[in-house]
């Protein structure tokens, strides 16, 4: 297996794919492999680049393949498209991956450390409670609704109104739907217990965590953002400039030009939605204390608020934001006020 230059390993539960090119992109390996079996199978091929798409358990792949001495390439399964050929199955795909990461353009994704992974899963289940309290506040209003009480919206109104409501033996409930809505307050109080431990645990990693540590000093960044940057952009290596950072989360026009004529449409709204989510957030928070400061960035942001509107000047802060996070974690500095 000497000849091999890139295999191209397509990933799956239990049963794995692997096609090997040599240097003239010619396939001379073909091998189908129990998960058991993949490492013990990779420590005997030479070093070589082996390259898989980034889906789900590819950056621990990733990890382990580095670990035995392997050069890594992780490609969005988008680009991977375009190289398929004839019917749909595991060895296509696998050739299909590695005919794709010898191309000289394409684009790769940078593999996750454990920290980072670690970072996302507290982020994105936090995230994840905050809908389901959401959701849960919104099918209580709609269930009061069906019996003639109207309540506005927030949970802050739900958590005040509901003990109200179960106290007030004029309104006409009857003990099935109070028994109803005891269970859907105490479902309310466990969710916010675990709101409050998933924040907890975002403040020790923003005491803690250096690098967490240094975006949260970033206007617009709070414990969350900070967190979600940080596992999203990890020490900042991956982009070449801060651009590319603004441009991977989708805060920069999409094209649609033709013939020489630029057509600039709204933003492209790519990459990781919730974290660009959170950068709009913060831009929000930022802006509306913009009228009382006047820092550098306060003025830039109230003088494109008052020339652009409201609306382009969030995402356009979004925007800065994004390459301020970046340079903070690229040059591990401290963020300073111009």
């Amino acid at each position: 297996m000497s000849e091999l230059k890139v295999i191209g390993l397509d990933l799956a539960k239990s049963v794995f794919h692997t096609v090997g090119l040599d240097r003239h992109e010619k396939v001379v390996k073909r091998k189908m492999l129990k998960r058991a079996r993949v490492l013990e199978w990779f420590a005997q091929v030479p070093p070589c680049v082996v390259a898989m798409e980034a889906c789900a358990g590819a950056h621990h792949w990733a990890r382990r393949l580095q670990a035995l001495g392997h050069t890594v390439r992780l490609i969005p399964p988008q680009y991977v498209k375009a190289f398929l050929r004839g019917n749909k199955n595991d060895f296509n795909d696998a050739q299909a991956i590695a005919e794709a990461a010898n191309r000289p353009t394409m684009r790769f994704v940078a593999v996750k450390t454990v920290a980072q992974q670690d970072l996302q899963a507290l982020v994105r289940l936090r995230a994840a409670v905050v809908k389901e309290r959401t959701a849960t506040c919104n099918q209580l209003r709609g269930l009061l609704a069906e019996h003639g009480l109207v309540l506005p919206r927030g949970v802050a109104v739900m958590r005040k109104r509901l003990p109200e409501l179960l106290e007030d033996a004029e309104n006409a409930l009857t003990p099935l739907f109070r028994e109803l809505l005891a269970q859907g307050q105490q479902r309310l109080k466990e969710l916010d217990e675990h709101i409050r431990f998933y924040d907890r645990q975002l403040d020790r990693q923003a005491r803690t965590d250096e690098a967490v540590r240094r975006l949260d000093g970033i206007p617009g960044f709070g414990s969350v953002l900070a967190c979600s940057f940080s596992a999203s952009v990890g020490d900042g290596t991956a982009y070449r400039r801060s651009r590319d950072v603004s441009a991977a989360h989708g805060l920069v026009p999409k094209q649609h030009s033709s013939g020489g004529k630029e057509v600039l449409l709204g933003i492209s709204k790519r990459g990781d939605s919730y974290l660009r989510n959170l950068l709009i957030n913060g831009a929000r928070s930022v802006l509306c204390q913009a009228e009382r400061k006047d820092d550098p960035l306060s003025q830039w942001a109230r003088k494109l608020r008052a020339r652009r509107g409201y609306n382009v000047a969030v995402v356009a802060l979004a925007n800065k934001l994004a390459r301020i996070g970046w340079a903070v974690a690229r040059h591990q500095s401290e963020y300073r006020a111009a």
